[in-house]
C-alpha cells in the first residue's frame, strides 16, 4: 500500500468538507460545522487564499486531509506553520499516514525557513496526544487559547 501526500486542488473541495464533517463528529461537534463546498472553494483556492490544504492519498484514494496556514512570530523574527486540522480517516488509522502528513508540514516548514511548527489538541484525545508525543513534539501547557466567536467577536468589534 503506499500513501501519498499532495496539495489539494479546487476539485477537492467536497473530498475536504466531507472530512471536516467526519472530523467534527469524532470530535463530539457534529452539528458545529458551517462551511460548504462553496465556501472551501473559495477560501482555500479563491482569490486571496489564506490557508492551504493538502491531500492524503492510499493507493490513490483520498484517506486524509489537513488545513494549514503560515503565522510570524515576533521573538524568533520568523514565519510559523499552524495546522489548523489534520484528519485521517477511521478505518484508515494506523498505517501511518497522520505520521505522513505530519512529515509533510514538517518538510514544507523547513523548505519555508518557519521557526516554529504549531498546533493545538483536545485534551480527552489520548489517541492524538499520544501519536504527537511518539513524534517528539512538546505540549506546551504554560498557553491557555482565548477565543472570541459569533455575538460575542461583533459585540467586542463594535465597541467604542
Amino acid at each position: 500500500m503506499s500513501i501519498t501526500i499532495r496539495h489539494a486542488q479546487k476539485s477537492d473541495a467536497a473530498t475536504i468538507l466531507h472530512f471536516i464533517n467526519e472530523l467534527a463528529v469524532y470530535e463530539k461537534e457534529p452539528d458545529a460545522v458551517l462551511n460548504t463546498v462553496s465556501d472551501i472553494e473559495q477560501k482555500l483556492f479563491g482569490d486571496d487564499v489564506r490557508a492551504h490544504a493538502l491531500i492524503c492519498e492510499q493507493d490513490g484514494e483520498a484517506i486524509g486531509f489537513a488545513v494549514y496556514f503560515f503565522n510570524y512570530s515576533t521573538w524568533l523574527g520568523k514565519y510559523g506553520l499552524y495546522l489548523e486540522d489534520l484528519y485521517v480517516a477511521q478505518d484508515q488509522r494506523g498505517q501511518g499516514a497522520g505520521k505522513a502528513l505530519m512529515k509533510f508540514l514538517a518538510q514544507l516548514a523547513i523548505e519555508k525557513d518557519c521557526g516554529r511548527f504549531e498546533w493545538v489538541v483536545l485534551d480527552w484525545n489520548k489517541p492524538a496526544i499520544d501519536f504527537y508525543n511518539s513524534i517528539g513534539a512538546k505540549p506546551q501547557d504554560e498557553w491557555i487559547i482565548y477565543r472570541l466567536t459569533g455575538d460575542e467577536l461583533r459585540a467586542f468589534a463594535k465597541q467604542p
